[in-house]
């Protein structure tokens, strides 16, 4: 059923039958992607050659297909570093689509890892939250509509707001990114709107500010809500008006700019305090979008953490295949900083040249502190269930008696927290229970 099911989607087939051959065709680069299973054996033997593979061919894509499921199974194939999960049977399609899943993540990762690729594959994660997003950005991208994205520090906004342009009608157009956080009010005007000839001592010559140089493509205003009430205004009437004066001009100037602003701040509460103009909020809340942080999103871990390895083993030329022992440590972890956060941790990694399988040991010693701290004492209550988690290797009954809860309880705090391994596995394990 499994070869007739790829077949039928016009894949080619390697069939292996034992872990030798598969590692000899791997060593080939003769395949794109791995299917196992079901196994006869066991579900831990699908695993078993899973981990080998992941130490020998790193960040190839892993399919896996198993008779039966279970909440047990699901983690270990989450630590095992399955890419994707199909329970057999299954329905027509469902494998071959799996499969088309997985290269496209690979594909669209590969092709320009860390920054937009005309596309949304800068948009990592199979979390619902982040296939939500996914969803939405093609509508919203085909737009002309203003956008707001909210997010922390480190979500990823400016990379978003690069997607978006990636995927619209003006991809060949402009893309001027403004900090309106570093523009002070006596140089908001010539930076932003230019300035003529003569506009003030040493205007030798006329210069054209920073929105007419978007003209037919984006501004992204980025931590707007940290913008002076002068600079609101003047953003304000150029969005009204749609044009600009330059500075020492009594001319408009016509533009076509679409803004995307970005912010880490709650603007609608800003607006209701009177610290942030309703009208520009408004205006720049046509279109929302929300990133929210590494912590509520941690089954993403695995395929940023993959993505990030790849970028680096190109950049430093090394053949890191995958973390071990430290994956506990950032399974741990909130990630204060978020996705940028995890980059510039794993950057720091690859700088001491770090062996093809990273210990703790070889983790920065800051983030070891960070750990030492959390684990020794642990701070609120979903730091103590990552940390229980942690310990006893996601093992529910043994997670809850160390934090002298019920199991009950356990399942609850986890459902509360959106601490779940793997969004696929998931589904995997509802599917079957229903």
């Amino acid at each position: 059923m499994i070869a007739a099911s790829l077949l039928g989607q016009g894949f080619e087939l390697v069939p292996v039958k034992t872990t030798s051959h598969l590692m000899r065709t791997l060593d080939r680069r003769a395949a794109d992607a791995v299917v196992l299973g079901p196994s006869v054996i066991s579900p831990g033997h699908g695993f078993e050659v899973a981990r080998q593979i992941r130490e020998f061919a790193g960040p190839i894509p892993l399919i896996l297909v198993v008779p039966n499921s279970s909440e047990e199974l699901a983690i270990a194939a989450l630590k095992a570093g399955i890419n994707e999960y199909v329970r057999y049977p299954f329905s027509a399609g469902e494998l071959a689509a799996a499969v088309c899943n997985c290269l496209d993540q690979q594909n669209r990762a590969d092709a320009q890892p860390g920054t937009a690729d005309g596309g949304f594959g800068v948009i990592i994660g199979n979390s619902p939250v982040m296939q939500e997003i996914r969803g939405r950005l093609a509508r919203i991208a085909s737009s002309n509509s203003n956008v707001l994205i909210t997010g922390e520090t480190g979500t990823g906004k400016e990379l978003l707001a690069q997607a978006l342009r990636g995927s619209s009608s003006r991809r060949n157009q402009p893309f001027i990114a403004i900090n309106c956080a570093a523009i002070p009010d006596s140089l908001l005007e010539s930076e932003l709107f230019g300035y003529s000839k003569g506009a003030f001592t040493g205007a030798d010559s006329s210069r054209e500010g920073k929105l007419q140089a978007a003209h037919k493509g984006m501004v992204f205003l980025d931590e707007i809500g940290d913008m002076s009430a002068y600079g609101q205004a003047k953003i304000l009437r150029m969005i009204e008006s749609k044009e600009i004066q330059r500075l020492g001009s009594n001319h408009g100037i016509p533009i076509d700019v679409r803004i995307i602003a970005a912010t880490n701040q709650d603007l609608e509460q800003l607006a209701r305090e009177n610290k942030f103009r309703r009208d520009l909020y408004f205006r720049l809340n046509v279109a929302r979008i929300h990133l929210p942080p590494l912590r509520e999103r941690k089954e993403d871990l695995l395929t940023l953490i993959e993505h990030y390895i790849r970028y680096f083993n190109q950049r430093f030329r090394q053949k890191v295949r995958r973390l071990s022992e430290a994956m506990n440590c950032f399974l741990c972890h909130d990630w204060p900083g978020n996705v940028r956060e995890l980059k510039n941790t794993l950057e720091s990694i690859f700088v001491e040249g770090p062996s093809q399988d990273v210990s703790v040991v070889e983790l920065p010693l800051q983030f070891r502190r960070q750990m030492m701290e959390i684990k020794s004492v642990p701070g609120n209550e979903r730091e103590r269930l990552l940390w229980a988690l942690s310990l006893t290797n996601w093992n529910k009954s043994k997670a809850a008696e160390k934090l002298s809860w019920s199991r009950m309880t356990l399942y609850r705090k986890m459902a509360r927290y959106n601490i779940v391994p793997s969004v696929q596995l998931a589904t995997a394990i509802e599917t079957e229970r229903s």
